[in-house]
């Protein structure tokens, strides 16, 4: 079985892996998308890493068979023409899309896929943007305004 898992993957983090460990329990083989600079940009705001190194950092955890980056326009377009994955793990706060919500676009593609929603993590610190900013007020705390 074939399992897809998404995301930025931005700064490697916990939750990262405890959801790449979760997604690989569906399957045999995950292949993670990891999203494009620009998409990113239009979602998040400017990434810390280039796609390429995120995404090469991502291919070498342990639980991920393959690791590639999103295309730009319609992220359904490469799971359908390139991947075709049995089941997609969502993350629990990836919410661009419902779990029926996205087996239907997927199935109106021609994709008979399931898709599972994983459960949030418990930590402090599971989230890029939390580490940036407890990163952010230990480097003013230390040096102030330099």
């Amino acid at each position: 079985m074939k399992v897809v898992a998404t995301g930025v993957f931005d700064i490697i983090h916990l939750g990262h892996a405890h959801f790449l460990n979760a997604a690989k329990e569906h399957g045999d083989e995950l292949v993670v998308i990891v999203a494009n600079d620009d998409t990113v940009r239009r979602m998040k705001g400017e990434p810390v890493l280039s796609d390429e190194m995120r995404a090469e950092m991502v291919s070498h955890l342990k639980p991920v068979d393959h690791a590639v980056i999103g295309r730009t326009g319609n992220m359904l377009d490469i799971i359908v023409e390139e991947i075709r994955p049995n089941i997609i793990a969502l993350g629990y706060d990836q919410r661009l899309f419902s779990t029926a919500e996205l087996e239907s676009k997927l199935l109106e593609r021609g994709l008979d896929v399931k898709v599972v929603r994983l459960h949030e993590m418990e930590q402090d610190l599971a989230g890029s943007r939390k580490i940036i900013s407890k990163i952010m007020k230990i480097y003013r705390e230390k040096y102030g305004s330099e």
